[in-house]
């Protein structure tokens, strides 16, 4: 029992790290390029509590990443107006990318803090659950860089391609957003449980995921000297 607990927790907590900094990110970068309203709303804080939604925050990553599948999920989403934007086709695009970007620096983080915890050699318990937190903190942020990177709506993906398109092409891919939550249950869901070899996460996302994996592991063993 004491066992499960450490390993929901070792996971659980790097998930709302995760989470949370990735919806703020969206709102600093907004607010740097002229849309205050996450601020005026005080979305801008790390205060979890302003943030989490238990069920995208919490149950759904943390059985994803229990089963060894890349993790994704959702937080009450930092409230953005593309019109506010100083520049608001690529102003958004910005805006969108920050999210992921702030995963990846999170599990650059994650690499040198559990290079070093090797490099140390700790022992006991204490080390054992701080090395699989670490670990779990780079794997979730990494999952969800790339997962949010799918140009499907509502993921910040489609945020970036939209802005990457011809106008006349954008509007047309901006008229899928209404479909995207159906598209995704299709596609995640559906699919692969009718068709396991066709499935999104499998075919998709875990390449991409492991192959960054591979350099942050290279990365941990430079740091850690072995």
């Amino acid at each position: 029992m004491q066992q499960t607990i450490l390993q929901a927790a070792a996971l659980i907590v790097p998930l709302i790290i995760a989470i949370v900094f990735h919806e703020v990110a969206h709102g600093w970068v907004a607010r740097a390029l002229g849309d205050p309203t996450a601020h005026e709303r005080r979305r801008l804080s790390l205060n979890p509590l302003r943030h989490v939604d238990p069920v995208g925050t919490i149950l759904v990553p943390g059985g994803l990443a229990l089963a060894g599948i890349p993790a994704f999920g959702w937080a009450k989403p930092v409230p953005v107006d593309q019109r506010r934007l100083r520049n608001p086709r690529y102003g958004m695009m910005a805006v969108a990318a920050a999210g992921p970007l702030t995963n990846l620096v999170l599990a650059t983080v994650g690499a040198v803090a559990l290079g070093l915890l090797i490099r140390a050699q700790p022992s006991g318990g204490v080390a054992q659950f701080a090395v699989l937190s670490v670990s779990s903190f780079i794997f979730i942020n990494v999952s969800l860089a790339l997962f949010n990177l799918l140009p499907i709506p509502p993921f910040d993906g489609s945020h970036i391609v939209e802005g990457l398109l011809p106008r006349p092409a954008a509007r047309a891919y901006a008229r899928l957003r209404p479909f995207g939550f159906p598209l995704l249950f299709i596609l995640l869901l559906v699919i692969p449980y009718f068709w396991p070899s066709l499935g999104v996460m499998r075919n998709v996302v875990m390449p991409p995921v492991l192959w960054t994996l591979g350099h942050f592991d290279d990365l941990v063993r430079v740091i850690a000297g072995v």
